[in-house]
């Protein structure tokens, strides 16, 4: 199974996925961590484009192919990464769960982008204005919507779990 995170950031994304891949044993592939590594590397941040996703979806396909549960973890906002994961997907052959964690509750957003710190070493979180600035594009398919304004990280993380576990084999 492939569980895809989107949504933009300071909604709650890694804390929720972090949590439903230690609940499943799940391999989890943040974005932001592979994209960091690439410009450590040396690639000048502004060169990086899709290579993250690029490098997350083989990644994801490699964990899959060894039978693997995989986590994405990443903005995802545009409707081609989000095709990408798509085709992970089918060409694994296994079930894809689409989530998408917003925040609706804009002050509460503002407030936690603001106060953020970045756990991942030379990345600077991007500022309130950057991610207002963001072309989130609509979604064309079917997702679970979590509104992280609205259930706390435990909820949010069981009702993850609950989608997940319909049609699973015990």
């Amino acid at each position: 199974m492939l569980i895809v995170f989107a949504g933009l950031p300071g909604t709650g994304k890694t804390t929720i996925s972090r949590a439903v891949a230690k609940a499943l044993a799940a391999t989890h592939l943040r974005v932001d961590v592979i994209e960091q590594a690439i410009r450590d590397a040396g690639v000048p941040a502004g060169a990086v484009g899709a290579s993250g996703y690029g490098v997350a979806q083989a990644l994801a396909g490699a964990n899959l192919s060894d039978g693997r549960i995989v986590v994405a973890d990443c903005v995802n906002p545009v409707a081609a990464s989000r095709l990408g994961w798509r085709a992970v997907a089918a060409r694994a052959g296994v079930r894809l769960v689409e989530v998408e964690v917003v925040c609706s509750d804009a002050e509460e957003h503002r407030r936690r982008v603001e106060g953020r710190v970045s756990d991942i070493p030379g990345l600077v979180p991007p500022s309130w204005e950057a991610i207002r600035r963001i072309d989130y594009e609509p979604w064309d398919g079917s997702r679970l919507v979590i509104d992280s304004a609205t259930l706390s990280p435990s909820e949010a993380v069981a009702a993850v779990l609950g989608i997940v576990a319909q049609d699973r084999p015990d």
